[in-house]
């Protein structure tokens, strides 16, 4: 998405346009909520004409829902305060409804949501996600989890919400498959949470597939408060 994006700009502005995401989201990961900053000429297009423009290049599956000018504070990935994401799962015998087969995971077996909120419920806080991410050279796994929960929006269909401060990679679709363990009884509810003690990424976690997931929305401080968030969330967090 990012490189389309970035390819229709440059061709609107007739400069390299280089895109910084709130998130960057795994191959196969929808996303209804992205956010991006990119810095333009001085004469560019109005945001508005920019946004109607873009709407004629991209191609059918990408949008950009708005464009605004913003502060020069502003940073797309480091003025973030948190990040939300929806995964669905459909746990009918039948798997997943055709219709909602690009965003909806066919799972195999029955799952129980009471075990996944009870194991989810011990993974909330600031804590070393390690056994969640894929290594990074020199990149901190230490995110604070501040919701993770999971209902029933149908009778088949369950849907996760999730919600960071910021994610490592693949952590969401680990805790996922993490947690459908727990959900089908393989595992016990406590399992997920006895894996925060681990310093490398834990081989027993499956990745659950990408395309249940979509990344929803992204949230800002105030104006007042954009270079300072961007301040803070450049620090490195080592674990406890």
């Amino acid at each position: 998405m990012q490189g389309v994006v970035e390819e229709a700009l440059t061709t609107l502005l007739r400069a390299p346009a280089g895109l910084t995401v709130a998130g960057r989201t795994d191959a196969g990961v929808h996303a209804s909520g992205q956010v991006a900053h990119v810095d333009v000429p001085a004469d560019a297009t109005a945001p508005a004409e920019l946004g109607h423009r873009l709407s004629r290049l991209l191609p059918r599956d990408v949008r950009v829902t708005a464009v605004a000018q913003v502060p020069p504070e502003f940073d797309a990935r480091f003025s973030a305060l948190r990040r939300h994401y929806r995964y669905r799962v459909c746990d009918a015998a039948w798997r997943a409804d055709p219709l909602q087969r690009h965003h909806t995971l066919g799972w195999h077996r029955t799952l129980d949501p009471a075990a996944m909120n009870a194991a989810s419920a011990l993974l909330l806080g600031e804590h070393d996600f390690a056994a969640f991410c894929r290594h990074r050279e020199g990149a901190t796994t230490v995110r604070t989890l501040q919701r993770l929960d999971w209902s029933r929006t149908g009778p088949d269909v369950l849907v996760a919400r999730v919600v960071a401060d910021a994610f490592c990679h693949s952590m969401v679709r680990s805790l996922v498959g993490a947690l459908l363990a727990v959900g089908e009884g393989r595992r016990a509810p406590s399992w997920p949470a006895s894996l925060l003690q681990a310093t490398t990424r834990a081989s027993e976690v499956a990745v659950a597939p990408a395309h249940g997931l979509v990344l929803t929305g992204v949230d800002y401080p105030e104006p007042a408060r954009l270079a300072a968030r961007a301040a803070e969330a450049r620090q490195r967090r080592e674990p406890a």
